[in-house]
This record gives C-alpha cells, structure tokens and sequence, in this order.
C-alpha cells in the first residue's frame, strides 16, 4: 500500500470511528427537534443550530485531496482569506474553515489550475469564473450553519470547501 493510499484509508477509517460515536452519542440524548435535512442540516444545507461538529461535512469533503479531517479555526476574526486554485491548482486552501458570524470569508485566486468559481452548492451564491491571480469574491456570514461551496468546473476532482459558521 502507498503512502497515498493509506493516509486516505487512515482518514476514512477515523472519519467512520468518529460517525460512529457521534451517533451513538446522539442516540443516546434523547429526542429533540431535528432538521429536515438528510445530512443533519436543517434542509437548507445549514447545520442546526450552528452545529460545528465536523460530521456535518465529512461527507462532501471525502473527495477533496487537501482535506485530512482538521478545520481551520478563526474565529473571531473580521476577515478570513481562502485561496481558490491553491496547491495543484485545483484546491481551496483551507477547505474547511470555521468562523463567527459576522466573519467576511474573501476567496482569492492564485491564478493556477486555469479557470475556476466559487458557488454554494445549492447556487445561494455564485462568483463569476476567473482565471487572473488576485481576483478576489467575497461573502459575510451572518447566519450560523455549515456552508458547502465549489468550483463548477472543477468539482469532479474534489475542488470543494466548507464554511461552517458559529455564533460569535
């Protein structure tokens, strides 16, 4: 086995240690108000509550070559900056950041990998496509919850990101 190879196993195999106690323990609370989502959100493709457990975006993340399971913490910050095309080319650097609400994430182009966007998986939000090295798209988060965005062209190779939101 590669060192790929089992990195990416080590990562799935804590992913599902990690789903599995996250469920045991929510089996375990009782009831309570759930979301209409199917992937613990609350059907708009936002965690309840502002839930930060990093189980409400594993999932979308499982493909994305740069994601090994850690979420880059700011909160408190004003302003965090994302860069679209990092890496190869066809990253988000990092891919999943936590924020307050009221945190201005700017996604900014490195100008490799060609020609990519950013857009909220359900298209709440989209940017035009770029290609130029600092082009830059920004959004304020306002609203607690998971955010979970893309590159049109480049989503087949894993180029996603997640902002997950918690009240400040």
């Amino acid at each position: 086995m590669n060192e790929r190879t089992e990195s990416a196993t080590r990562r799935r195999v804590l992913r599902t240690g990690a789903a599995l106690g996250i469920a045991v323990v929510a089996g375990c609370s009782g009831g309570g108000e759930s979301g209409g989502g199917t992937d613990g959100s609350d059907g708009d493709g936002n965690a309840g509550g502002g839930d930060s457990s990093t189980a409400a975006y594993d999932d979308w993340l499982s493909d994305v070559p740069n994601y090994d399971g850690s979420v880059a913490d700011r909160t408190g910050d004003d302003s965090v900056t994302v860069a679209v095309g990092a890496g190869n080319g066809l990253f988000f650097d990092p891919p999943a950041v936590r924020v307050t609400t009221g945190t201005t994430v700017v996604w900014e182009w490195t100008g490799q990998g060609g020609q990519h966007n950013v857009a909220e998986e359900r298209r709440a939000f989209e940017s035009e496509l770029a290609t130029t090295a600092g082009t830059t798209f920004e959004r304020t988060f306002d609203e607690p919850g998971v955010v979970r965005y893309l590159c049109v062209p480049h989503q087949a190779v894993g180029m996603k990101g997640v902002v997950d939101v918690v009240d400040g």
